[in-house]
């Protein structure tokens, strides 16, 4: 997985095409991450003595990373992601225009 916390993504299928999020969590095992206002769900607490009320709570649940693209900070859409050596270093760069990310 090429995908690191705080990249820039678009979602690219789902329920949530096209929406542009910062990755928050990372699950490199499942092959998952978790981005900013994508896949909302809401979750009821009950109520407990601290919160006698309860809630309604929303979470963002985890989406496939293969649903994601990484944003080009060139061209604002979404490219795929190479490897290269830069001065002895393996860096990542974008495929649309060559940038170091």
């Amino acid at each position: 997985m090429n995908l690191l916390k705080g990249d820039k993504v678009i979602v690219i299928s789902g329920a949530d095409k096209g929406k542009v999020g910062v990755i928050q969590r990372v699950y490199p095992k499942l092959n998952k991450v978790v981005v900013e206002n994508v896949n909302v769900h809401k979750k009821h607490k009950k109520p407990t003595q601290a919160n006698p009320e309860g809630s309604i709570v929303e979470i963002y649940a985890p989406i496939d990373a293969s649903n994601v693209m990484i944003v080009d900070p060139k061209t604002k859409k979404g490219t795929r992601i190479g490897h290269k050596v830069v001065k002895g270093k393996k860096v990542r760069v974008t495929k649309a225009s060559g940038t170091v990310l």
